[in-house]
C-alpha cells in the first residue's frame, strides 16, 4: 500500500462485498492458553462503531466470510502483511491507535520470552451482535474491557453466560495460572529472585491489571473486577466496591457496594458499608439503578431504584416488599398521589416507591415504622475529593 488514497480504495471494495458487515466493535488483542484453556485476553484498544477501515483490513486478511461474533488467530506473516497495509499511515504525524497495537504486538511476539508457562499468540475479536450470550472467555474479556474501556455502559451488551465461558484462575505476580499448577509453579520460582504470589483465585481479574480508566481514583486495587464501568471523577474508597456489569456516572463517591447490575448517577454517594441488591444472587430480576444525586446513608441499602436526589439513612435497609408509611412535608399521612389520608391507609409496598424523585427514607426510632417524605434538600459532594482524579 503505496498512499493513503490507494488504503481508502482497498477499505471501500472490501466494504463493498457482499458478505461484509462493519462491525460493532472490534480490537487486537494478545491471549494467554495453557493447552486448550485460555487464561485471558488483553484488548489494550477497543474500537466502538469506530476505525472501520482497520476492521475492512483485517476481515480481508482473514478471508472472513460471514459478519459473526468471532476470536481469530493472527501469524506473524499477517501481522507483517497488515503494517505493510497500514504503511502510508506509520510516519504521519497521527493517532493511530491500531496501528501502534499492531507494532507492538509483532515486536512481543518476535522477542524473547522468558515465560514458558503459557502460549501467546495475537488474535483480533469481532462483535456484530451485542445482545447473543458469551460464547468464549474470549468473547467475555471483550465485552468486559469494552465496558471498562467506557466504550459501553452496563447492560448495553449482553453478559448472560460469561460465568460459565471464563475459567476459574490463579492470579499470580506471573500472569494468570490454572489453580492445579499454582504449587509446581510456586516452588520453581523460588529459584528466581522474585517468588511467586497470588492476589486471588477468582473468574475475574482486577480492573486496573487491564485498564485505568483516565479521571478515578482506586485506592485499594482488589475493589473494582474487570468489567466495572467507572465514570470520571469516580472514587472509591478502600472499603468500597464495584462489580463487573455495573458502575457510576461522573462524580461518584464510593465507600459502599455497588453490585452487579446497578449503575449509579453522577453526583451520589454511596456511604460506607451501603449495599445495593444486585441481580447475580437472591433471585433479584429487576436492573436497580441510583439516580444523580442520591445518598445511601452508611450501612443503608437499596433494594429498589432511586431517582433523583433521594436518600435512605444510615442503617435503614429498603427492599422492595417493605411497607412504607407516607407522609407529606407537613408529617400528613397521604397516598400515592400525595392525597390526604388516615393514617394506617398511607402504606404502601417500597416497590411503588421505586425510581421516584426527591424522597427521603427513614426510620421512626419510637414506633419502627419506615417513614418515606419528600426530602428537603439533594446531597452536594466535596469538590476537593473529586479534583484532578
Amino acid at each position: 500500500m503505496k498512499s493513503k488514497q490507494e488504503f481508502v480504495e482497498f477499505v471501500e471494495s472490501v466494504e463493498a462485498g457482499a458478505n461484509y458487515q462493519r462491525p460493532l466493535g472490534f480490537s487486537l488483542g494478545l491471549r494467554r492458553r495453557r493447552g486448550e484453556k485460555t487464561l485471558d485476553v488483553y484488548f489494550p484498544h477497543v474500537n466502538w462503531q469506530a476505525n472501520f477501515g482497520s476492521a475492512a483490513v483485517f476481515w480481508s486478511i482473514l478471508g472472513l466470510q460471514k459478519a459473526e461474533n468471532g476470536c481469530h488467530s493472527l501469524s506473524a506473516a499477517q501481522l507483517e502483511k497488515a503494517l505493510g497495509m497500514f504503511d502510508p499511515y506509520i510516519n504521519d504525524g497521527g493517532s493511530h491507535p491500531n496501528l501502534d497495537l499492531l507494532k507492538q504486538l509483532k515486536y512481543c511476539l518476535t522477542g524473547t520470552d522468558a515465560s514458558t508457562y503459557s502460549q501467546k499468540d495475537a488474535v483480533i475479536f469481532f462483535l456484530y451482535d451485542g445482545s447473543k450470550a458469551v460464547g468464549s472467555a474470549e468473547e467475555g474479556y471483550f465485552k468486559l474491557q469494552a465496558m471498562s474501556q467506557r466504550c459501553v455502559k452496563p447492560h448495553a451488551v449482553c453478559m448472560d453466560g460469561v460465568f460459565g465461558a471464563l475459567n476459574n484462575l490463579a492470579w499470580t505476580n506471573y500472569g494468570p495460572m490454572l489453580p492445579e499448577d499454582v504449587a509446581s509453579e510456586r516452588l520453581q520460582s523460588m529459584f528466581r529472585e522474585v517468588p511467586l504470589q497470588v492476589s486471588h483465585v477468582d473468574k475475574f481479574p482486577y480492573l486496573v491489571d487491564y485498564t485505568i480508566p483516565l479521571g478515578v481514583r482506586v485506592t485499594t486495587a482488589h475493589r473494582a473486577r474487570l468489567g466495572a464501568y467507572l465514570g470520571e471523577g469516580t472514587t472509591i474508597m478502600p472499603a468500597g466496591y464495584v462489580n463487573f456489569n455495573a458502575g457510576t456516572d461522573g462524580n461518584v463517591m464510593v465507600e459502599g457496594r455497588i453490585s452487579a447490575g446497578v449503575f449509579v448517577g453522577k453526583n451520589s454517594d454511596i456511604g460506607g458499608g451501603a449495599s445495593i441488591m444486585g441481580t447475580l444472587s437472591g433471585g433479584n430480576k429487576d436492573v436497580l439503578s441510583i439516580g444523580e444525586k442520591c445518598l445511601l446513608g452508611a450501612n443503608a441499602g437499596a433494594g429498589i431504584s432511586l431517582g433523583f436526589g433521594s436518600t435512605i439513612a444510615a442503617g435503614l435497609y429498603v427492599y422492595a416488599g417493605m411497607p412504607i408509611y407516607m407522609f407529606n412535608d407537613k408529617n400528613q399521612p397521604v397516598d400515592l398521589e400525595g392525597n390526604l389520608v388516615e393514617d394506617g391507609q398511607n402504606v404502601v409496598k417500597a416497590k411503588a416507591l421505586s425510581g421516584k424523585e426527591k424522597l427521603l427514607f427513614i426510620q421512626d426510632s419510637r414506633t419502627g415504622r419506615v417513614i418515606c417524605k419528600p426530602n428537603p434538600k439533594t446531597i452536594e459532594l466535596n469538590p476537593e475529593l473529586h479534583k484532578d482524579n
